[in-house]
């Protein structure tokens, strides 16, 4: 990982040689969708006297938790757990108004004299935290409402004109992504670049973090357990039973139109499952890439600790390096 310190090997530090000082300052915990992040994030959390504040975009919804991979109750019982399953499914929501919420549980928290974990995939919320949000006059509601007719496709080849380098500095197959870039564009006449130096040039230096990374063979064969786990526990009737109290912010969960089309006849389930794997699994590697360029956070790789408590161990001793700003 470019720009990354990688902890690839056991630590030879026991657990009570651990010499960790106060660590007021909030902590990222992320990595790919499928790495682990939910029970990793718990362990540490008791470790350091952590509360969790979810940074996914989908799991911060109520009415869909098994599709949207929310920690398990006996994870949830275990630390105090924020925005997940905390906001109404139909409400909408984006990284400015996640990082408004994230920040108010984060001094909460941080108030009671306990450390807050962030902990998801979602990059881009992540980065309004660590990194805020430039400020930009608001879209004009007719340029909006023009963006938002048009398709995928045609949005993609409208900003490719607008500005050739931003459609590889986004997420291509989100149409939410590529309207908001076209909206930026079109409505300041300066490239995407331009706005997102703000990001690069001023993080917010109280935020440290830990990316959890896995294989991609390992990657791929724990999303596709996951996937089978979530038809075993019930996630077509979930889809079913809610569906039409989703909004368009849980709609774009992956796996959501997918079962809409089983739901519908239009496919059968060994296909549903195979494209919910297939997505997931390509989001994780867009997750990477993320990662790669937009954090310089230390990695952590699961498979080379011989036990949950080898990885707190390792995360203990990051944050120890990392005690002075």
């Amino acid at each position: 990982m470019s720009g990354t310190a990688r902890l690839n090997s056991p630590s030879s530090l026991k657990s009570n040689q651990l010499n960790l000082p106060e660590w007021p300052r909030p902590l990222v915990v992320t990595g790919p969708t499928g790495s682990g992040k939910s029970a990793f994030a718990v362990a540490l959390a008791e470790r350091i006297r952590g509360e969790i504040v979810g940074a996914d975009a989908f799991q911060i919804f109520s009415g869909l938790p098994i599709l949207t991979a929310q920690p398990p109750p006996e994870l949830l019982s275990r630390v105090p757990h924020h925005l997940i399953g905390e906001l109404s499914p139909d409400t909408s929501l984006d990284a400015a108004k996640y990082a408004v919420l994230a920040r108010v549980r984060i001094a909460e928290i941080s108030a009671r004299g306990r450390t807050p974990l962030i902990v998801g995939g979602t990059g881009l919320y992540i980065k309004a935290l660590t990194h805020g949000l430039a400020d930009m006059a608001p879209v004009a509601p007719t340029l909006r409402q023009e963006i938002a007719k048009l398709s995928l496709p045609e949005a993609l080849e409208r900003l490719a004109k607008a500005d050739p380098a931003a459609p590889a500095q986004i997420d291509r197959q989100n149409p939410v992504r590529v309207r908001r870039a076209l909206e930026i564009v079109l409505s300041t006449g300066l490239p995407l670049a331009v706005h997102r130096q703000n990001w690069t040039s001023q993080p917010d230096p109280a935020f440290r973090g830990i990316v959890l990374a896995r294989s991609r063979p390992e990657l791929r064969a724990r999303i596709a357990a996951n996937v089978e786990a979530m038809f075993a526990t019930g996630v077509v009737a979930e889809v079913r039973a809610n569906a039409p109290r989703c909004g368009p912010s849980l709609s774009r969960a992956i796996g959501f139109q997918d079962i809409q089309r089983l739901i519908a006849g239009e496919c059968d389930e060994p296909a549903c499952r195979a494209a919910i794997t297939t997505a997931t699994c390509q989001y994780a590697k867009r997750q990477e890439t993320w990662f790669r360029n937009q954090f310089a956070f230390p990695e952590i790789i699961p498979a080379n600790a011989n036990s949950p408590e080898q990885m707190t161990d390792l995360a203990c001793e990051i944050l120890a390096q990392q005690a002075s700003p």
